[in-house]
């Protein structure tokens, strides 16, 4: 866990569309994060997938839907073991 813990989330898929899968880019759900109002102040904060050995961090772009659902852009691309697990907001 980064030493600038201010929450998690988790990774629900890869962002899509066009007929090809963007790896670099995962669709994440905040707790507390219901509506799009709530999930635009998170935008431009970072964010950190830590699997004990790989620390890949991301960037909060943009809010996807009206739910609360943000997209992350990540410096690199992520394993498929990322989907389902937490995320870390650092900033």
């Amino acid at each position: 866990m980064p030493s600038s813990y201010r929450g998690w989330g988790y990774i629900l898929s890869f962002r899509r569309g066009g007929g090809r899968v963007y790896e670099d880019q995962a669709l994440v759900r905040f707790p507390g994060v219901d509506d799009s109002r709530k999930a635009h102040s998170l935008l431009n904060k970072m964010v950190v997938w830590d699997n004990g050995s790989t620390r890949i961090r991301g960037v909060i772009k943009r809010v996807h839907g009206r739910k609360g659902i943000v997209v992350v852009k990540f410096r690199r691309a992520l394993p498929g073991q990322a989907v389902g697990t937490r995320v870390f907001l650092i900033g």
